[in-house]
């Protein structure tokens, strides 16, 4: 056995042995932070323990987790488990706008036979805007003077034909993480992006006037 060999082994075990805890952690999202978390590990990034005490490597460990970091600090041991039976990750997303869509190319992208890995949806632009609606209702009753709200929504409105207008999204099969949502949507010239904290990826097209829908579809990525 060559001497690297001999270096490799003990970090090897003490990787396989802290992933295998993964499965212990009932808050571990583990679909969505093994590959970094196996990253973070192997670099000895996260070796600390805050709740005894030491926190030596907590910027480290943060910054090697990057926008992981909220998901995944429980499956390192960084911070308390959470508990995802009072809010499931599918009922959060982040979203983002993209700066430099492509119009043109994400309609090329989805029309007819939808491309290996994904599913193209369409619904109505009303449907998209329902919950907006919602939102905006739910403020102005928490508003004891309603000529000093201001709501956007109703500028939105008069611009659309809710019959006529339809907004398609499309969610790839498979989860990713963040960054490569993000990359994947910016690359078919999608509008913006809508990341369910599952994992679950939603490029959003320019015909829809929010962030697409609020239903996890990855047929790979459900829960």
């Amino acid at each position: 056995m060559r001497p690297g060999q001999l270096i490799l082994l003990p970090a090897a075990a003490a990787l396989l042995f802290l992933l295998s805890g993964l499965s212990l952690t009932s808050g571990c999202n583990k679909a969505l932070c093994a590959s970094d978390v196996s990253k973070c590990l192997i670099q000895e990034l996260c070796q600390c323990r805050p709740s005894d005490g030491n926190c030596s490597c907590c910027k480290e460990c943060m910054l090697c987790l990057g926008n992981l970091w909220e998901e995944c600090c429980d499956c390192v041991g960084m911070c308390n488990p959470k508990n995802y039976s009072d809010s499931p990750a599918t009922s959060k997303s982040t979203v983002e706008e993209l700066h430099r869509p492509i119009p043109s190319l994400f309609r090329a992208l989805t029309e007819g036979d939808a491309p290996i890995n994904m599913m193209v949806v369409s619904f109505p632009v009303a449907e998209e805007l329902s919950h907006h609606e919602n939102l905006v209702s739910f403020l102005e009753s928490l508003d004891t003077q309603p000529q000093n709200v201001s709501v956007p929504g109703n500028s939105i409105h008069a611009s659309y034909d809710a019959q006529e207008n339809m907004c398609t999204v499309v969610y790839f099969d498979d989860c990713v993480s963040i960054r490569q949502c993000k990359l994947y949507c910016e690359s078919m010239g999608g509008s913006k992006y809508r990341w369910f904290h599952n994992a679950c990826c939603q490029c959003i097209g320019p015909e829809c006037v929010d962030y697409g829908s609020k239903t996890v579809k990855c047929m790979n990525c459900l829960f």
